[in-house]
């Protein structure tokens, strides 16, 4: 059976890393002229640990960090990709659509239906 709430914290989780590493890379280019950006990004990822701590009562850490890891790296290319129009190889490509498989398949609970805790 899929299982959306550990999806649903890493996801929060990749969120937050897209948000805060698209502000980075905005003042890097001089778009964004605002220097609270660095304190904002520290803040920001201080939430980490303890929404990381919660999503623990529903999968186990290891599942818990390749989700985060892997919709972070895909959330964060795709910002790259579409809004600050980097390029990307084909092969490349390939291992986003390798990564979108792994994010299906590990949100699926084992057989015994309560994860891997």
């Amino acid at each position: 059976m899929f299982n959306v709430i550990p999806l649903a914290f890493a996801s929060l989780m990749a969120f937050i890393d897209t948000f805060v590493l698209s502000l980075l890379k905005g003042y890097s280019l001089g778009l964004i002229k605002w220097r609270a950006v660095v304190p904002l990004g520290m803040l920001l990822y201080s939430l980490h640990p303890y929404i990381f701590l919660k999503s623990l009562e529903f999968e186990s850490m290891t599942v818990m960090n390749l989700l985060f890891d892997v919709i972070s790296d895909i959330s964060v290319t795709l910002m790259g990709l579409f809004y600050f129009k980097e390029k990307l190889s084909s092969i490349k490509r390939v291992g986003i659509v390798f990564a979108f498989i792994g994010i299906v398949l590990l949100s699926y609970d084992s057989l015994n239906g309560n994860g891997d805790k």
